[in-house]
């Protein structure tokens, strides 16, 4: 099989690249991958150096609204792996033409390209922010989209484009929407590496409001594995929530790292809250487990000490991003 995989120098995209060149999914070490990844700020060589000299292995230097380059690149292409996003919330309310245009335009040039190409599977990985907010029990597939950013607003966008192409155009496609993600490669703007340098470097760290809003934390080798299992078994036109199982406020997570970079609650400064601050984010994983056999399999304790370990290991890859900011 030969892939296409869009931000696949990003943290998401990189991680499930490397999986798949190495072979850690049930026959993916055979499959080619085509990178395409327009090395803005979240995305870096780097990432990749691992499979750089894979023979199944190809990098594409391109913006995914490129139409003719999009157009070039997907003849000979059996499945595309759509990572490539804007997808920080405090930079969509700062200015949010960009997520427009890469989220949803972006999108746009991709499932056309796929739809004249006859492409045979097409993978759209979304968020579970299009959901907006839940004060209790969890969002299942169906549950109705209410984004409260710009940027969840731009990702919603960019779900009902792909929905339509497969019921207008019979376009193989699946929809995967994640918790929140961590893991090695974060670009350090996302609160655990944010925190994990600030405090490595002496630096207090930011809180918004009390610190009440919750996130389900998803580990990015859990996430990947997913999306793989998505990509090969996935019944076409449908949706699949991916989480983590655990939920955690912002300040309890907050005292975790606190707790594994040994600082104290002196080194945070509370900050005025983010607009349009959702307060809560729960999916139900019970469709992809039942029907793909996927459950999370990373537990977060663990998964969070290797995080913070491979920061602390790694500083010449994340220092450079943060001087760059």
């Amino acid at each position: 099989m030969h892939l296409l995989v869009t931000g696949g120098a990003g943290f998401i995209g990189s991680n499930f690249v490397r999986k798949v060149l190495t072979g850690a999914y049930p026959g993916s070490a055979t499959h080619k991958v085509t990178v395409l990844d327009a090395l803005t700020y979240a995305g870096n060589l780097e990432n990749l150096s691992e499979v750089a000299s894979s023979p199944n292995y190809k990098f594409v230097h391109g913006d995914i609204a490129d139409t003719d380059l999009v157009n070039e690149l997907m003849p000979g292409i059996d499945a595309v792996v759509h990572f490539a996003a804007e997808s920080h919330v405090d930079r969509s309310i700062t200015g949010s033409r960009e997520f427009i245009m890469t989220n949803v335009v972006g999108t746009h040039t991709l499932l056309e390209a796929a739809r004249r190409a006859g492409i045979q599977k097409f993978v759209h990985v979304s968020t579970d922010e299009v959901y907006g907010s839940i004060d209790e029990g969890s969002w299942d597939e169906n549950f109705p989209l209410l984004p409260n950013s710009p940027y969840s607003a731009s990702k919603a966008s960019s779900d009902l484009l792909v929905r339509a192409y497969y019921r207008t155009h019979k376009l193989n496609v699946n929809i995967t929407r994640c918790s929140n993600n961590y893991g090695p490669y974060q670009f350090p703007e996302k609160v655990i590496p944010l925190f994990i340098s600030n405090l490595m470097d002496g630096k207090k760290v930011p809180l918004y409001g009390e610190g009440l809003n919750i996130r389900d934390w998803l580990h990015v080798d859990d996430h990947c594995r997913g999306i793989y299992l998505v990509l090969e078994n996935g019944r076409s036109g449908e949706i699949y929530n991916i989480g983590g199982g655990t939920e955690l406020t912002n300040k309890e997570l907050t005292e975790l790292l606190l707790e594994a970079s040994g600082a104290s609650w002196d080194m945070v400064e509370r900050v005025a809250d983010r607009k349009g601050h959702d307060l809560r984010y729960s999916v139900d994983i019970s469709k992809i487990e039942s029907e793909l056999g996927y459950h999370p399999e990373v537990d977060f304790e663990s998964g969070l000490a290797q995080t913070v370990e491979w920061y602390k290991s790694n500083r010449s890859w994340w220092e450079p991003l943060k001087q760059d900011k």
